[in-house]
């Protein structure tokens, strides 16, 4: 049976040299989905609304920019808000360890007894994790706070949001910028086929299939377009 990776001892060890990775992958399809949603938004609420091209392209651009921007500095303020409470628990448990070691110990016993551990086994276990200290206080923050020892950049968060933002949520804007004909038609087909991409895409790393998981990005994507274009419609009618 064909397997994702090598098991010989040579690969493992390559393998596991650097430690587990980070990935962005969250990231990106987030920006990626609401760039597009947003930006087709502008396109559909202004088509409904009876904009002109060039009011819509002006709407449509600054909200790209400024939206993008915005949402790249929140994933950014996000991600350092969770680096700063990962922090904060490493030196609690840290100092629960120095000056409450016994308790500590009995934590750990408790967690691995949860497990199904008992006796000899669970004695051998509960030594083994705190004769390391590091490896003591990452299995706590695993087991009580579940939370990992891999831990995001921010700056990266944010630019794979941003990047993916204006990318995708420039696709909706292309054909009036390029002044090609039926241009309303070409941006709704441009828009669809982004979102089936993405969800498309992500079925990668994920057990469903491509179609499956394209489709419930096209579904979201295009439902969001249709309240959109509702609302300009609706505020066209009031106005």
């Amino acid at each position: 049976m064909d397997t994702e990776h090598s098991h010989s001892p040579e690969a493992i060890e390559r393998r596991l040299a650097d430690g587990p990775s980070v990935s962005y992958l969250r990231d990106w399809v987030y920006g990626g989905i609401d760039g597009t949603v947003t930006t087709f938004a502008v396109v559909a609420g202004s088509l409904g609304a009876d904009f002109s091209a060039r009011v819509m392209l002006i709407l449509g651009v600054a909200n790209l920019l400024a939206d993008g921007f915005s949402m790249a500095a929140a994933n950014y303020s996000a991600s350092r808000a969770d680096q700063e409470d990962y922090r904060r628990l490493r030196a609690v448990e840290l100092r629960h360890v120095r000056t409450e070691p016994d308790g500590e110990r009995q934590e750990i016993r408790q967690i691995f007894k949860n497990k199904g551990y008992e006796g000899k086994a669970l004695e051998e276990m509960v030594a083994l994790i705190t004769e390391r200290q590091d490896v003591w206080i990452d299995t706590m923050l695993a087991e009580e706070y579940g939370r990992s020892t891999v831990q995001a950049d921010p700056r990266k968060t944010a630019a794979a949001t941003f990047a993916s933002f204006v990318v995708c949520g420039s696709l909706p804007l292309a054909p009036f910028v390029l002044g090609l004909p039926a241009a309303p038609a070409v941006a709704t087909g441009l828009t669809g086929a982004v979102f089936f991409a993405i969800g498309s895409i992500r079925s990668r790393w994920s057990t469903r299939s491509w179609l499956g998981c394209g489709l419930e990005t096209f579904g979201i994507g295009i439902a969001a377009a249709a309240v959109a274009y509702g609302v300009g419609v609706g505020l066209a009618s009031l106005f």
